[in-house]
């Protein structure tokens, strides 16, 4: 039973905090309300803006030791059963056979290919990390920046997405919640609306359905943005009519 004012339950339902029930009769109530969808707008790009304000990042100097570790770190060699023979010239070790030479020379390209593979898995955790700590700061400026403008639209299933574009950064960034996961081999692609040319702005996580994407490359002259489904991996240009085309705030 739903008996809070509904103009109450904007900041609820931008932290996805209302039963089902007072969502749902939100979501009518807010097709009909532009001072709630401003609201929920807001809320939505300052819950976002919170959340990267509180995420702390490991140090550096704890990554690059773990990092260095791995390299340096082997497998236990396996425990072989010794073969000296006991009496006359028991202080001499048996020679290598053939296999046995074989087998230790194969052991020795396994671990050195084992060291190998750890090496690269290394640098390339530790390129990933790089990245991900270079895009966490870009999307948190854009947020952060005093210029940031929002605007929040509805999206086909349910689902909500506001965009925040700063001038002074170049940039944007697309808040979603609610939406549907894509049809199977599909993902949700991004695009920069060049005044009816579209432009690709990045992939997003097929597999949830409220993620914060800074839009790949400048906003530039771009007045929008749209959402097509389009095959795994992304296409040079949308193969299907856009889900949602949304105007830039100014």
């Amino acid at each position: 039973m739903i008996t809070a004012d509904l103009h109450t339950l904007s900041g609820a339902y931008a932290l996805h905090a209302l039963a089902d029930d007072e969502r749902t009769a939100f979501e009518r109530h807010l097709d009909g309300c532009p001072a709630c969808a401003e609201e929920v707008a807001g809320f939505t790009a300052t819950a976002a803006r919170l959340g990267l304000a509180a995420a702390e990042p490991p140090r550096t100097a704890v990554r690059d030791d773990v990092l260095r570790r791995i390299v340096a770190v082997r497998q236990d060699s396996p425990h072989v059963r010794s073969t000296v023979r006991r009496g006359r010239g028991a202080g001499h070790a048996r020679p290598l056979s053939r296999w046995a030479l074989a087998a230790c020379l194969a052991a020795a390209a396994v671990f050195g290919g084992t060291a190998a593979w750890q090496y690269e898995r290394a640098e390339d955790a530790r390129d990933l990390a790089g990245r991900a700590q270079r895009n966490a700061d870009d999307l948190a400026a854009v947020l952060a920046a005093p210029d940031a403008r929002t605007r929040t639209a509805r999206l086909p299933g349910g689902g909500r997405g506001t965009v925040v574009v700063s001038a002074s950064r170049d940039a944007a960034v697309f808040v979603s919640s609610g939406m549907a996961e894509p049809p199977g081999g599909k993902v949700y692609q991004l695009w920069f609306d060049d005044r009816g040319t579209m432009r690709s702005a990045g992939l997003m996580d097929p597999h949830l359905a409220g993620q914060t994407v800074l839009l790949g490359g400048p906003v530039d002259k771009a007045t929008g943005m749209g959402i097509t489904v389009e095959p795994a991996g992304g296409s040079g240009e949308p193969t299907s009519t856009p889900l949602a085309v949304m105007e830039f705030p100014t």
